[in-house]
């Protein structure tokens, strides 16, 4: 279909990600954007849309009320682009998703982003991933924290690629215990060590809500992973899901894991691979499977024996499987192994 035919047509949900609309497509879906009272789900993804594009669209979303999922991924809007979205979010009503991953967004954007959320009730899930940052301040963290012990409708907040290290770590933390809706935080690809997950570890003993973290590609190592463990074992029963995939830990920190889900029963999905796997691993992770305690498509690997020894084989599972490429032909109905940002599209609106 040609993007002119677009604004005669009514549907409720339009994938047009990894295309070259480039800001004169922008501009077409801006018009789109203000005339269409039918599309719920819009994913502009790898578009090479920039600033200007940027601003048509967060504009023509000012007075939009039926969009409730925009994904703007990957297209290089910068800091000016950012800045046009977050003050979208201080008038617009309606939007619950956001993506704004791998967008080149900086400091400025990301706390009028903060800012804006503390007002904004409608919101559910946003995407700040890998933003670019120059300062080692963590003042982006300190104001995406202030804006968690305000904010009471946000659930899903992604946080990959901050440079986020243990002071960031302790600055969210502090504000989760002052907020009751979040379920699902993403860390991932950060400078998180065993001294962060130490926080990590006392906020699950008293946290009620969390039930997705993902702490992929740290370095927790085991006593982060031990920890964990022990909040899981002897408190937590509201986390489902845990990644810790790439984290530099070892059979001690793993085996403390493994035993965590004996216990807590309301743990079901771990991420373990990348991690240093001895014997007593693979054989607790295999205990594990085998008993039915842990199933394989909530874990990344899977047993197998050779000469009598057990060893795990990797497994392409994981909360971000679905997150650059969704399938269109199926639908992905293991949401608890995915992010919500990229699935919603299939089993939502398409």
């Amino acid at each position: 279909m040609c993007i002119c035919h677009i604004l005669h047509s009514s549907f409720s949900g339009l994938d047009l990600r990894y295309n070259v609309l480039t800001d004169a497509g922008a501009k077409t879906m801006a018009t789109f954007l203000q005339e269409n009272s039918s599309l719920r789900y819009l994913n502009l993804m790898f578009n090479n849309i920039g600033k200007t594009g940027a601003e048509l669209i967060a504009k023509a979303l000012h007075g939009n009320e039926t969009l409730l999922h925009m994904r703007m991924t990957g297209n290089k809007i910068g800091e000016e682009g950012g800045m046009f979205f977050a003050s979208m979010l201080q008038i617009n009503s309606t939007l619950e998703k956001l993506d704004l991953g791998d967008c080149d967004i900086g400091v400025q954007c990301l706390i009028a982003t903060a800012s804006a959320l503390n007002l904004n009730k409608s919101v559910k899930a946003i995407n700040l991933n890998r933003p670019l940052l120059f300062s080692q301040e963590e003042e982006t963290t300190v104001h995406l924290a202030l804006m968690l012990k305000n904010n009471s409708s946000l659930v899903e907040l992604h946080l990959c690629k901050h440079e986020m290290k243990n002071f960031g770590v302790e600055q969210l933390c502090e504000a989760l215990y002052e907020n009751s809706t979040l379920r699902y935080l993403d860390l991932a690809c950060n400078k998180i060590t065993s001294d962060g997950v130490k926080f990590l570890g006392k906020l699950l003993k008293w946290n009620q809500t969390l039930q997705i973290l993902d702490l992929n590609a740290n370095q927790i190592e085991d006593d982060g992973a031990i920890y964990l463990s022990q909040a899981l074992a002897l408190y937590n029963r509201t986390l489902q899901v845990l990644s810790v995939v790439s984290n530099n830990i070892s059979g001690k920190g793993l085996v403390a894991l493994s035993d965590a889900m004996k216990t807590n029963t309301e743990l079901s999905c771990i991420y373990i691979w990348g991690n240093k796997f001895d014997e007593a691993t693979c054989r607790a992770f295999s205990e594990l499977i085998q008993m039915g305690r842990l199933k394989l498509n909530c874990t990344d690997v899977e047993p197998y024996e050779v000469d009598g020894h057990i060893y795990l084989a990797e497994l392409s599972h994981g909360l971000q499987k679905h997150y650059y490429w969704t399938p269109t032909y199926w639908v992905v109905t293991e949401k608890d192994a995915n992010a919500s940002l990229a699935i919603a599209a299939v089993s939502e609106y398409l």
